[in-house]
């Protein structure tokens, strides 16, 4: 909690409050004291309750006063025996001060409470005083401190409380005791959390941050940014000590009817209790649309290379045994599995630490994942041009282009493996609700649904494999197969510059200007080894193995290192092709709802090419163009190329892991969001938007 602008005057209302605390008397505050009507017999708790009334202009502060104040305190004077509770204060108000300063506190009425318990030999028709020093903060132009003795008398059973009873009790807003029923997200990065989750539409919400432990007084809150839209809720609330364990009120508002829960970071796993146990019929429509989902990833760019080559491994296999290439195949699919298995194992693990768990972009927004994942690909494109042959261990002058098409399952195994490496960045159609269903499941479940994409991924191959007669068309190997097994290794410099783009996007050009001088290195490093292979003593090889070797890893450490320091490029769409784009935050887009104003909200990545076809095919073209021109449309885009929290909050507030995710908000504000599906085309687009 941060004191900015009263730390001196409260320094001094401290030092004066002893003093005015015998007066009983508070500027703008007027406290009593009021209990159950009776004291039940048999050490039975009943509640006190503390009230401030408050004069019109004047406030004071809950538990957590926010960016200023001191909390209302309370000291109990109760006779010998008795025992008081903790205090619970009632729902506060956010209110804000000059200077900016987020206030959590009350007007005109505040109200705390707690559990007394007496004794359990207590006689009918005793009288008992109820005591307490009530202390608070109270601020209009200035902040006075004030304080109170209250008191009242209470009777066990048939009397009455001199204070006429439970109907002079003020009706308050208290936090509730049950758990909340929606499956709620939170994560702390970066100064910020982020809370996401589908609560009731047209209800409102509000939050109320309440840091407990050691250092509060360090923490820095703010304003909660609430987005709120057909129930999908997202909350980014300033948090800047993640130290600090998370805590907050959560306050759910429809018509006349209130509710609120606490919610902690570790709340995020209680609540999914009724999510987990899905139905079977659920359970199935799900699988099979992760495996309908896997089964199209084969037709996304981003595989097309490796698909190329597993079909020249076709080529390459025609004549042999039907055996032998179902091996093959067999040991593709393992590639394939053991990758999305292994993605499903990570999946798990990163839930069970409480982090916010993607597809895809947990690889492809790291830099170093980009640069390895490039230098395989050239290097593969090398391979594949001649400029150098890759042995394999055990198996001496046998090429890896020859292992995977002739004898190498190890081969087909690693083409299996670069094919799903490729693929993650992707969600097809299918594919990202299939995913946002099961990454809220158990631990089986999640590993269900990866093996259904698995499997979907790897059917046709295996169905290639295990059928010769659908082979028939394919000819015969020849010397044609040298030029095609070149010719493929273009589309892998084509992916070459797609992942040279994405480093441009992610860590500006001076990063793709080393990651093209390590290219030029390796490429150097692969010509002298290929030298070094083909007629060259040993004596030489003994002199250039070593210095290759030498100049590539000094080259991948030292260009890797500086890729990895530059600072991440800020992301501020601009103009394009006649397209205004807004960047996307959550108040942003608050304020454009709130504004009944119509958007088109596009969540996108610049290695998800899946997103750059849908916005150069069917978001950017001149019908849609025009249609966001004549109907006031405000286009926005969410670039999530690099970590975004607040991107991430709002993908799972659609129950989605990854991008592509277009949303429309119609200017009628009662009309729930449209969400458009993974893959768009351009009648999709104008049709929703002239809806």
């Amino acid at each position: 909690m941060k004191v900015p602008r009263f730390s001196t005057f409260l320094f001094l209302a401290a030092l004066s409050t002893a003093a005015m605390a015998e007066s009983g008397t508070g500027e703008g505050v007027r406290a009593r004291l009021v209990t159950d009507s009776s004291v039940p017999v048999g050490g039975k708790p009943f509640l006190a309750t503390i009230v401030l009334d408050l004069d019109p202009g004047w406030h004071t502060y809950w538990q957590f006063p926010g960016d200023s104040g001191i909390p209302t305190k309370v000291e109990w004077q109760l006779p010998e025996g008795w025992r008081a509770g903790a205090l619970e204060f009632s729902v506060p108000q956010l209110f804000k001060e000059p200077g900016d300063l987020v206030i959590f506190g009350y007007q005109s009425l505040s109200l705390l409470r707690a559990v007394i318990t007496p004794p359990k030999e207590i006689s009918i028709n005793q009288s008992f005083e109820l005591k307490a020093k009530v202390s608070w903060l109270a601020c209009k132009e200035l902040c006075v401190p004030g304080s109170a003795h209250v008191s009242t008398r209470i009777y066990s059973e048939a009397g009455n409380s001199s204070n006429g009873g439970e109907a002079t009790i003020p009706k308050g807003l208290w936090p509730g005791t049950g758990e909340i029923p929606y499956q709620v997200s939170i994560s702390l990065k970066e100064g910020n959390a982020y809370i996401a989750f589908n609560g009731i539409n047209k209800a409102v919400y509000e939050l109320f941050p309440d840091p407990v432990g050691e250092g509060v007084s360090d923490v820095t809150v703010g304003a909660p940014t609430i987005i709120s839209s057909g129930g999908s809720v997202s909350i980014n609330l300033p948090w800047k000590n993640n130290k600090i364990p998370f805590k907050a009120l959560l306050v759910e508002k429809q018509g006349n009817d209130t509710k609120s829960w606490w919610i902690s970071k570790n709340s995020i796993y209680h609540t999914s209790k009724t999510i987990r146990y899905v139905s079977i019929g659920v359970l199935i429509s799900a699988l099979f649309s992760g495996f309908l989902g896997g089964l199209i990833l084969n037709l996304m760019p981003c595989v097309l290379p490796v698909i190329s080559l597993k079909i020249f491994g076709f080529i390459a296999q025609a004549g042999e045994s039907p055996t032998k290439i179902m091996r093959h195949g067999l040991a593709f699919a393992a590639g394939i599995f053991l990758w999305f298995i292994g993605l499903g194992v990570l999946v798990i693990i990163l839930k069970l630490g409480g982090s916010q768990v993607t597809w895809g972009a947990f690889q492809f927004q790291n830099p170093v994942f980009i640069l390895v994942l490039s230098i395989l690909v050239f290097l593969f494109a090398l391979n594949l041009f001649g400029v150098f042959e890759i042995t394999l261990p055990g198996r001496a002058g046998t090429s890896l282009d020859n292992v995977a098409a002739r004898g190498g399952y190890s081969g087909s195994f690693f083409q299996g493996l670069f094919a799903t490496l490729l693929a993650t960045p992707c969600t097809a159609p299918f594919l990202g609700s299939a995913l946002g269903f099961a990454f809220g499941q158990s631990p089986i479940v999640i590993l269900a649904m990866f093996s259904s994409v698995a499997f979907g991924m790897a059917l046709p191959y295996l169905l290639l494999c295990a059928r010769p007669g659908w082979r028939n068309w394919i000819p015969r190997p020849g010397v044609w197969m040298e030029r095609l097994k070149q010719f493929m290794g273009f589309p892998l410099l084509a992916t070459n510059l797609w992942l040279l783009w994405v480093m441009e996007q992610q860590r500006g050009p001076d990063a793709a200007l080393a990651l093209l001088l390590l290219f030029l290195i390796l490429g150097f490093c692969c010509w002298i080894y290929g030298i070094s292979t083909y007629g060259a003593t040993n004596r030489a090889k003994l002199v250039l193995l070593p210095f290759v070797l030498l100049v590539a890893a000094g080259s991948i450490f030292y260009l890797g290192k500086r890729i990895q320091h530059l600072p991440p490029v800020g992301v501020s769409p601009a103009t394009q092709g006649g397209i205004d784009w807004v960047p996307y935050t959550p108040a942003a887009l608050n304020t454009l709802l709130k504004e009944k104003k119509p958007v088109l909200l596009d969540f996108t990545a610049s290695w998800c090419l899946t997103c750059q076809f849908n916005e150069r095919t069917a978001i950017n073209v001149p019908a849609v163009r025009k249609i966001l021109q004549e109907r006031g449309i405000t286009a926005m885009k969410g670039d999530w190329t690099n970590a975004d929290p607040d991107i991430t909050a709002a993908l799972k507030s659609f129950g989605r892991v990854g991008v592509p995710l277009a949303i429309y908000y119609p200017a009628e504000g009662d009309r729930k969001p449209v969400v458009l599906p993974e893959l768009l085309t351009e009648r999709i687009v104008v049709h929703t938007l002239g809806d």
